[in-house]
């Protein structure tokens, strides 16, 4: 008796573990994706000259909030027990916006990385003549990331039902607040690789990417080996930070990504998954979205420039009628998020 007793007290310290978790990842991860937000905001506002990577930027954050919204959000909720029952299209669309969240951050990481090669590449090298052309497709190629993810990701919500769907179907994985239909074997195959495809050919850009930035910075580091010697404070180059923190980003994305495809893996083999396999695997794929903002904003100068600058003009009208009108758009568009996720 004692010990059934304190296998229960051990099983729901655990679940608190986990529901702290999600509320503390979901929390700091929305204020970390606004304060980016905030601070490309204020880049408008003040005139400073944006970089080109910057449009990138911005379309990851509205990656990351998609995945925080539409899979942290919902999970925080069901974990601390909160009634929360979509429908079958509600449902669907929690996961088919997570997916397309996901895809289009990892798409934005690969086309950051591949940037940032053809912008540190030598004038000799064959990635010359694309330095000039390269800012100006940046847009239409993130415009066509949104648009292959939502393509792919759309056969993704098929087997997804809501929790207490009228069908009469047994073999179900619950995910708490959403159910998934097993379907046969072939067609889980071929609907997996059809989702691997885009992943893996990313993944594939990314450490082709990863690598020629370093056999870069290590060879332009060679050439002026010789120049540093004579120079008593060395600063690197604006390219050679920017690509120091590319390289992180990328090194973030790829070890969150692996430890959630990890879990992923692992879930498929159960049909019943326990609840908290559930919820190690959810924790697992919102880490990048919550840790990537304070990665970079740690290692952009503008940020701390920026910010002592808005604290010396806080009481200018234009900045604060600004940051006013970011703070209760975001906050209406996360009550409305909140109340059609409910009512669906």
């Amino acid at each position: 008796m004692a010990q059934h007793a304190h296998s229960i007290l051990k099983m729901a310290s655990r679940n608190v573990t986990i529901d702290v978790i999600f509320l503390t990842q979901t929390v700091v991860g929305i204020l970390g994706n606004f304060s980016l937000l905030c601070h490309y905001i204020n880049l408008y506002f003040t005139g400073y000259r944006s970089r080109s990577t910057d449009v990138i930027l911005q379309h990851l954050i509205v990656a990351n909030f998609l995945t925080l919204l539409s899979k942290g959000v919902p999970q925080t909720m069901a974990a601390f027990g909160w009634e929360l029952s979509p429908s079958d299209f509600g449902c669907k669309m929690i996961f088919f916006l997570h997916r397309v969240g996901r895809g289009v951050s990892m798409g934005s990481i690969c086309l950051l990385s591949v940037f940032q090669v053809i912008t540190i590449s030598p004038q000799n090298s064959r990635w010359a003549e694309l330095k000039a052309k390269a800012p100006q497709h940046i847009v239409p190629s993130m415009c066509l990331c949104w648009m292959l993810q939502m393509l792919v990701n759309v056969v993704f919500p098929v087997n997804i039902t809501g929790k207490y769907s009228d069908k009469n179907i047994t073999n179900r994985r619950d995910f708490g607040y959403c159910s998934a239909l097993r379907y046969d074997e072939t067609r889980s195959i071929l609907l997996a690789l059809l989702l691997l495809l885009p992943d893996v050919s990313c993944l594939g850009l990314m450490l082709w990417a990863s690598g020629s930035m370093v056999f870069l910075l290590y060879r332009h580091k060679q050439q002026v080996q010789h120049i540093r010697r004579n120079i008593i404070s060395p600063r690197s180059s604006p390219e050679s930070r920017a690509t120091r923190t590319i390289l992180l980003l990328v090194s973030s994305f790829i070890y969150f990504y692996t430890l959630s495809s990890i879990f992923q893996v692992i879930l498929t083999f159960f049909d019943n998954p326990s609840w908290f396999l559930v919820n190690i695997s959810a924790i697992m794929a919102a880490w990048f979205p919550t840790v990537s903002p304070f990665l970079l904003m740690s290692r952009d100068s503008t940020v701390h420039s920026l910010y002592f600058a808005w604290i010396r003009n806080a009481k200018s009208p234009a900045i604060i009628r600004s940051m006013q009108i970011v703070y209760l758009s975001t906050m209406h568009s996360f009550q409305l998020f909140i109340h059609l996720l409910i009512h669906l």
